[in-house]
């Protein structure tokens, strides 16, 4: 029984350091890309804090912290959390302190509009996701622009937020094809591919 109580707290402690080694080496990455680009950068909440909210409160936190060491203002620094209603209720939380949050894995105009309620600084609907279920799971599997399942909702989104004064940020992400990207033009952000950036350099250069 002693071998064994010794053998779970050294494991503890060994996890531990991992994720503190872990949480340094994903802020000292953050701290090099801001060096070079301007704006902000995203630094993730582990997953398996979905569901706790006091556990990612902590960690946000904990790296705003790290990048304030450094030498990095929060301002530059979106802490990314999963879109699990304990995940909007930390978010809410390190909003009211100043750290401003990404919220991911988001999928639905009902996640969407409690970020709004929330005061969240930025979302990340995931538009391909949703595309991708669309065409699993129904009989049509081809869409353009005007009615893909991912874009319509976006639009939707956004239309929501700028009609009623939300200020948080969209920021379509996860895109499968550039018709997504064409269909999205004029929202606040969107996060794409290289060869999509080239993609779509192509399509404005060989258009009359």
């Amino acid at each position: 029984k002693q071998w064994y109580q010794r053998r779970v707290a050294i494991t503890a402690g060994t996890d531990e350091q991992v994720v503190d080694v872990t949480d340094k080496l994903f802020v000292a990455f953050g701290t090099e890309i801001l060096k070079i680009v301007p704006g902000r950068v995203s630094t993730e909440v582990d997953a398996r804090l979905s569901f706790d909210v006091e556990g990612s409160v902590a960690k946000g936190r904990k790296l705003i912290g790290l990048y304030e060491a450094a030498g990095i203002s929060r301002d530059r620094v979106l802490i990314k959390l999963s879109t699990t209603w304990e995940g909007i209720q930390a978010a809410k939380i390190l909003e009211a302190e100043g750290i401003h949050c990404n919220m991911t894995l988001l999928f639905s105009f009902a996640q969407a509009v409690a970020c709004g309620e929330a005061g969240v600084t930025l979302i990340s609907p995931f538009v391909g996701r949703i595309y991708d279920w669309f065409v699993k799971n129904t009989e049509q599997k081809t869409y353009t622009e005007d009615n893909d399942p991912g874009v319509v909702s976006v639009k939707k989104i956004y239309n929501y937020y700028k009609k009623h004064g939300y200020q948080t940020i969209v920021m379509g992400a996860s895109f499968r094809n550039t018709s997504q990207i064409t269909g999205l033009t004029g929202c606040d952000y969107l996060t794409i591919r290289s060869q999509y950036s080239v993609s779509i350099c192509c399509l404005n250069i060989l258009s009359p």
